[in-house]
């Protein structure tokens, strides 16, 4: 099983099903191992990101890092942590930030992946565009989600994005940081010992 899961993964990272659609040219970012006991599923890599290579290695890593209690060893252990987004590669910029993942990469890659991640205890499930994938059911907008995080927890959590540009988001919701956060680090530290 864990031949086929590199497999799997060579495949994905020469991907190029997206190549003529992309700006800045394919380069998928994913972080999976079998033995990962968390899974952060956020949108898609940004500029900075596809320039490195490494998942979340940006402002809003960090947040979530400090989010979850965790610093870059734990993060990016990747028997530890599993990071799978809607979308491998950068998609771009926008009018009003990124543009959206690209869609065929998760009918391509996501549900052949997430099969093989049977050790997950935690999936973290960042911003509208996981959400809409993982809570397909769901009809409220991310803050009512967010909100009602206690239905999905402690399998999963939502999580509003923790880019900076949500810093508005943040203060407007003191709520997040009050109640989501500590329930997260706690349990976060619960699953990695």
């Amino acid at each position: 099983m864990e031949s086929n899961l590199q497999e799997l993964l060579k495949k994905v990272r020469n991907c190029v099903i997206c190549e003529s659609d992309l700006p800045h040219g394919v380069r998928p970012v994913l972080q999976v191992d079998r033995e990962a006991k968390i899974l952060v599923v956020g949108q898609a890599p940004g500029r900075k990101v596809h320039e490195s290579g490494i998942p979340f290695d940006d402002a809003s890593g960090e947040r979530l890092r400090n989010w979850m209690g965790i610093g870059c060893d734990v993060f990016y252990d990747v028997s530890k942590v599993a990071i799978l987004p809607m979308g491998f590669c950068y998609p771009g910029k926008g009018k009003s930030g990124d543009l959206p993942p690209r869609k065929i990469c998760s009918d391509t890659w996501r549900s052949n992946i997430l099969s093989r991640l049977d050790k997950i205890e935690l999936t973290l499930v960042i911003g509208q565009y996981a959400m809409t994938y993982h809570f397909p059911n769901e009809e409220s907008n991310l803050t009512e989600i967010v909100m009602n995080w206690k239905a999905y927890f402690p399998k999963a959590l939502p999580l509003p994005h923790p880019s900076p540009r949500n810093n508005i988001w943040l203060k407007k919701n003191p709520w997040f940081e009050d109640h989501v956060i500590p329930a997260l680090q706690k349990r976060v530290k619960n699953i990695l010992g």
